[in-house]
């Protein structure tokens, strides 16, 4: 259950914009049950997608990507924004596939939705499995820029991929938690 659907218990009284950038900062002032008063940082982000992407030989198709914020490479599945007007999240999915990997997928399944961080910003994961990946070229007029020119496409046998996570060598979080939910899948049969 994701606590969603229930009634809030706390009132927002005030919000105020105090950064505008990648990503957009507020202060809400909010009323508690009990009649105080709390301030709360929010990052407002879109949401995103993130793919384990699978090609036809079996294969996952990782990235290793530079993050600041982390001050290092990360290995992960290829994703980003809904930062396109209007577009769907699957659409996404298979928009980052071409973009990043250059692949596009036989078949798209939906395995999750999660917040990322529900204690300070809005944004939501959309995690996919993508099977049957076989090379496409780059969209036309796509040009990698900033961390996406330096990325390189990692393929991993995925019980090697599976073991990686468990063992805790690769720990983004949207990567554990689709390979994760794609493990089941991958091995039952």
């Amino acid at each position: 259950m994701s606590g969603q659907d229930q009634p809030a218990w706390f009132e927002t009284i005030d919000s105020r914009e105090v950064y505008a950038g990648f990503s957009t900062i507020r202060i809400d002032t909010v009323r508690t049950p009990d009649g105080q008063r709390m301030e709360r940082e929010i990052v407002e982000r879109p949401d995103a997608v993130a793919v384990v992407a699978v090609d036809t030989d079996g294969r996952i198709l990782l990235l290793k990507q530079y993050r600041q914020p982390v001050g290092g490479y990360v290995v992960e599945v290829p994703a980003g924004l809904l930062d396109v007007e209007g577009e769907q999240p699957e659409a996404a999915a298979r928009r980052e596939l071409a973009e990043e990997i250059q692949h596009e997928a036989e078949l798209l399944v939906h395995l999750i939705t999660f917040v990322n961080s529900a204690g300070w910003a809005t944004e939501r994961t959309h995690v996919y499995l993508a099977e049957g990946c076989r090379p496409t070229p780059m969209p036309e007029g796509f040009v990698p820029k900033s961390e996406e020119a330096d990325m390189e496409v990692v393929p991993m046998v995925a019980a090697d991929a599976f073991e990686a996570v468990h063992d805790g060598s690769i720990v983004d979080a949207k990567t554990v938690i689709g390979l994760l939910l794609a493990e089941p899948r991958m091995t039952s049969g």
